[in-house]
């Protein structure tokens, strides 16, 4: 029996399908919401204010903000003073991952309701109430903050999320392959696999993983084209909301482990990695966690659907390797500082850690 676990499901509404941002208003309504204040990026902004129809509706006032593009404790500083200077009583976040962990953050630390609309299939972000702490230059914080209160709804048009940039797509399916790889050898503990709730969140993993791997070209191609076919909207519906339940159902047990944290220690550490998307770091993540679990055989499984989605397999694929020593050290000592990646049902140490990185670059490269 499991004394610790805490189960966050999501967003109290959830709705995806074409023209379901008209039912935004009924939420604000739900809250009693009057004043809210619009949270938003740029290009997406543009394009997202085409399928909001709402924004002259009478009934509720309308205040605007643009974030600077990182979820930071500057930008929840940002939204506190708009909030302040116009007593606002509800968040809407319009945008991607980061505007989406900022949105919540906020809603969090002021005491408010938020919704959001993505844009974007780059990740969980908007289902998650947990936000991915950046500083405002992009490098990585190397924490995320945990809260409890849950989006009050995620809502969006796959009609809106089709016109978006591909490889923050390919980048989310990597990010969501990650749910099984991450949780699997943990959940397949003896103590663990007849805890219900467990065998939710496992279950999630595997059918996330599944449909990705099997739907995951025809969506890519659907996307290039234009095409909002069910295969796009099954698996941007898998990287936005279902991937999220994951670790709301399994919670410490499911959602993250070795490759969100490397992908966290590399942030912090190696400045020149901004320039590869969450997702594009992580999926090299997958490869060090399958590497500490030796789990080679699947590594060279993943290998065809890498090299076509061109996602970076080693530090060398970044042009990050080789790192000195100090940098190897620092890069070991932040993932082992980490709850999570000790679940894994193995010896974990810096010392393991840091020759798993130096043992992967060495196999990729010879392959």
């Amino acid at each position: 029996m499991l004394n610790d676990l805490k189960i966050k499901v999501g967003p109290q509404v959830y709705r995806y399908a074409k023209d379901a941002i008209d039912f935004v208003p009924k939420m604000f309504e739900e809250f009693n919401a009057k004043k809210i204040l619009v949270v938003h990026g740029t290009i997406s902004w543009e394009k997202a204010k085409k399928f909001i129809h709402f924004l002259d509706d009478e009934r509720f006032e309308f205040y605007y903000h643009q974030y600077t593009g990182e979820c930071s404790y500057y930008g929840v500083d940002l939204i506190k003073q708009k909030v302040d200077e116009n007593n606002i009583d509800f968040i809407l976040g319009v945008g991607g991952g980061k505007l989406s962990d900022l949105v919540g953050l906020s809603g969090h630390m002021l005491n408010l309701p938020y919704g959001v609309i993505p844009t974007l299939a780059s990740n969980c972000a908007p289902w998650t109430p947990l936000s991915v702490m950046y500083k405002e230059s992009g490098e990585s914080e190397g924490k995320s903050e945990h809260y409890l209160r849950q989006a009050a709804f995620l809502i969006t048009d796959p009609y809106l999320v089709i016109d978006s940039p591909i490889e923050y797509f390919i980048a989310g399916l990597a990010d969501t392959l990650a749910k099984w790889y991450e949780s699997d050898m943990i959940l397949s503990q003896k103590h663990l696999v007849k805890e219900p709730f467990l065998m939710l969140a496992r279950y999630t993993a595997l059918i996330s993983k599944d449909i990705l791997l099997e739907e995951g070209d025809k969506a890519i191609a659907d996307m290039k084209s234009g095409i909002v076919s069910d295969e796009f909207v099954h698996c941007s519906e898998i990287i936005i909301a279902v991937a999220g339940m994951v670790g709301g159902l399994g919670d410490k047990y499911a959602r993250n482990a070795a490759a969100h944290a490397l992908h966290d220690g590399i942030s912090k550490y190696l400045p020149h990695s901004h320039a590869y998307l969450h997702g594009e770091k992580v999926a090299y993540g997958i490869f060090y966690q399958l590497a500490i679990e030796d789990k080679w055989d699947v590594i060279d499984s993943l290998l065809p659907l890498y090299e076509k989605l061109h996602l970076p397999r080693c530090l060398t694929d970044m042009e990050l390797y080789p790192l000195d020593d100090e940098l190897l050290d620092k890069i070991a000592a932040f993932v082992n500082s980490k709850e999570k990646v000790h679940l894994i049902p193995l010896e974990i140490n810096q010392q393991v850690l840091r020759s798993k990185i130096i043992e992967l670059e060495k196999y990729i490269l010879e392959k």
